[in-house]
C-alpha cells in the first residue's frame, strides 16, 4: 500500500473550479485498478494551497494512473487555467527512502 500526497498551488479565485474538477477526477480514479481511496484537503492558512492524498494498492497502479490519458488531460487543463506552480508529489509507504506514513490524518 502506498499513499501519494499531491501538493497544488492554484491561482487566486480558482479554488472552487479546482475542487469541482477534483470531484470528477476522483470518480474516474474509483474505477481504476489499484485505487483504494482519495481525499482533497485545503490549507486553512494558505487559501490557494491544496493536498490530494491518494491511496493505492501499489506504486505501479499509481504510476499507471499518472500515465493515463485522463490524467494528462487534467494536467494540461490545470497548467493552462488553474495552477500557480508545478505540483509536487510525495510518495509514502513501502517505497525506498520514503516516509513510512503520510503525516496528515489517518493516511
Amino acid at each position: 500500500m502506498v499513499t501519494v500526497g499531491m501538493n497544488y498551488q492554484v491561482l487566486d479565485g480558482k479554488g472552487p473550479e479546482f475542487e469541482s474538477v477534483f470531484k470528477k477526477v476522483v470518480q474516474i480514479m474509483r474505477g481504476m485498478d489499484g485505487h483504494v481511496d482519495t481525499h482533497l484537503y485545503h490549507e486553512v492558512e494558505q487559501p490557494n494551497a491544496y493536498i490530494i492524498l491518494s491511496e493505492w494498492s501499489e506504486r505501479r497502479a499509481f504510476d499507471a494512473f499518472i500515465q493515463s490519458t485522463q490524467f494528462r488531460n487534467v494536467v494540461d487543463w490545470g497548467k493552462a487555467n488553474i495552477l500557480a506552480a508545478r505540483p509536487k508529489h510525495q510518495v509514502y509507504g513501502n517505497e525506498p527512502d520514503a516516509p513510512a506514513k503520510c503525516p496528515v490524518g489517518a493516511h
